[in-house]
């Protein structure tokens, strides 16, 4: 395999970073604590009727406030609801039915499906070199097809630092004892 142009090496090198922080940080995790809710009503992965674990529906954009999380459903959103679903920007088949949803009840696995969802998305960034990084994705996108797949990765980026801070404020909150106060 070549080497990566300089656009294609300095975005693989921030997923990477991104990605080695975010999971350094869940080091140590255990299931208690991924399954943790803070607060009331805490969108989480649970048995469904037919016993598999899945994670809550994401709510609607226009829930306000959201609803709070657990760290498996950050987990969940960060691996199956972004990274991995990006790949239907790439050719992957998009799950049916709920498919989306299947996540994993156990930290352990669950931080494991999470690199595995990272090592997917990074194959597909590394995958195109920098001259189709930074054209439009086309009809494949769908209401994206103008957008770059530099911006994708970016936006991938964005939601995986993003939710992997509150990650870490999770942690924080649940190693200090944290109880909520009314």
């Amino acid at each position: 395999m070549t080497s990566p142009g300089p656009v294609t090496a300095d975005v693989l090198q921030t997923l990477d970073e991104v990605r080695d922080r975010q999971i350094a940080r869940l080091e140590g995790l255990s299931d208690t604590e991924y399954l943790w809710e803070p607060v009331a009503s805490c969108l989480t992965v649970r048995a469904g009727a037919d016993g598999r674990l899945r994670a809550d529906p994401r709510p609607g954009d226009d829930v306000n406030p959201a609803p709070f999380s657990t760290i498996a459903w950050r987990v969940w959103h960060i691996g199956a609801d972004c990274l991995r679903s990006y790949g239907a920007f790439f050719g992957d088949e998009e799950p049916e039915g709920d498919a989306l949803y299947l996540w994993p009840g156990t930290a352990a696995e669950g931080v494991q499906q999470l690199e595995a969802d990272w090592k997917g998305f990074r194959a597909h960034v590394e995958s195109l070199g920098d001259e189709r990084l930074e054209q439009p994705m086309g009809p494949i996108a769908g209401p994206f097809a103008d957008e770059t797949y530099l911006l994708l990765a970016l936006h991938a980026l964005d939601e995986a630092a993003h939710h992997g801070a509150e990650l870490g404020v999770l942690r924080d909150l649940y190693l200090h004892g944290f109880t909520a106060r009314t």
